[in-house]
């Protein structure tokens, strides 16, 4: 089997999209050698974390040729890529990004889209109108013309069926997993030798993912005030202009002092940085899946996330969900595991054996008999 894909957040993107990205190619050339993929991208950059990728041999990488994008590279991937398809022989073309190229239904093969989240919709006022506009389009069109839609959760399969009014027997659930550098076991030397190269010291709860306001990063830093003073906050991600109100937040709970941002951490580190936290908050306003809840499981911590969309379905019965507008619940919880140490460890174990459903094995199998049914059912159509 032949398959396109969009490789183009592969690429230029080291978080969601990215990761998710290079997971499904790197799991499908490695778990499935027969299989062929062609990675469509605008161009080629310098990124360690694609070198894995560089050197399997049933990954072919396709730029732009001569006269290919006359009209820029980003048109190429929006219309170009299309007729492209047939020329290198492809039998199915996979958008791993929530998008498909607009004309992608005149290639005369069947598509896949995987769509992440519908979060825009859930949460307009955390996006621009411009940007709920074009993604509404982009999107929207892609998960209706796709031959079948894939769903990273059964939270985005309802809402992809809600908004975008997709049959739902159209649309698979495909639960991926994380890197597996957060199911490595680490030495407590190579912990230690993390947290002393950030300075850190003493019991932690670790926070990762983009400050934004939906990622919700004010109800840690909240609860933080209602621990004892022994208790610091490391909160790892980009700025995404929302910690300057966190820093508010902090001053105005007395604990700025008691609160680590750390930005361009190596994503080698943070499987180091959060097994030696105590616990790990998520207490996202909504998500498609929420990997940072399993890659915290993975790394043998216990988590506290937020009730109301998909992180129940990602860390199953050992996590805590508290309610994300409630600093009172998400104190009690913290501190739950931070007092009670057999229960963390309790929690941790419960939801290693859940989250051993997010299986990279296993979801390139799935992915592989999505990509069946789609090509059988295309030529069913015709």
């Amino acid at each position: 089997m032949r398959i396109g894909v969009d490789a183009k957040r592969a690429v230029r993107n080291n978080t969601g999209l990215g990761n998710y990205s290079r997971l499904v190619m790197e799991s499908l050339a490695t778990e499935l050698p027969g299989m062929e993929l062609v990675a469509y991208t605008p161009d080629m950059r310098a990124n360690p974390r694609l070198d894995p990728l560089l050197h399997l041999p049933n990954i072919e990488w396709r730029q732009p040729g001569p006269g290919e994008a006359r009209f820029g590279k980003s048109a190429w991937r929006t219309f170009g890529i299309t007729r492209c398809l047939a020329k290198d022989g492809v039998e199915l073309y996979h958008g791993l990004s929530n998008e498909l190229p607009l004309n992608i239904s005149s290639a005369g093969i069947p598509s896949v889209v995987t769509i992440h989240d519908v979060i825009w919709r859930r949460l307009p006022y955390c996006y621009k109108a411009a940007d709920r506009i074009i993604y509404d389009y982009k999107y929207g069109r892609s998960a209706r013309q796709a031959t079948r839609v894939v769903a990273v959760s059964e939270r985005t399969k309802a809402d992809v069926a809600e908004f975008y009014g997709v049959d739902p027997d159209r649309i698979d659930v495909v639960y991926q997993g994380c890197d597996a550098s957060f199911k490595a076991p680490h030495s407590p030397e190579e912990v230690e030798k993390a947290k002393s190269d950030y300075r850190i010291s003493g019991r932690y709860i670790i926070q990762v993912g983009t400050i934004e306001r939906r990622k919700n990063l004010d109800l840690t830093v909240r609860a933080l005030a209602a621990l004892p003073d022994d208790v610091s906050l490391v909160a790892i991600g980009r700025d995404n202009g929302w910690l300057d109100r966190v820093k508010e937040v902090a001053a105005a709970e007395g604990v700025a002092g008691r609160i680590k941002y750390l930005h361009n951490v190596p994503f080698s580190q943070i499987p180091l940085l959060n097994a030696g936290a105590a616990v790990a908050a998520y207490p996202s306003r909504y998500e498609g899946f929420g990997i940072p809840v399993i890659e915290a499981i993975e790394s043998g911590i216990p988590v506290v996330a937020a009730k109301g969309s998909c992180l129940e379905e990602a860390g199953g019965p050992g996590a805590l969900y508290v309610d994300p507008d409630s600093p009172r619940e998400m104190a009690e919880a913290l501190r739950f595991f931070l007092d009670h140490p057999d229960a963390a460890d309790a929690a941790a174990r419960a939801g290693r054996a859940y989250t051993a459903r997010f299986d990279t094995a296993g979801m390139a199998t799935r992915l592989a008999e999505i990509y069946t049914r789609a090509i059988s059912q295309f030529k069913g159509c015709r």
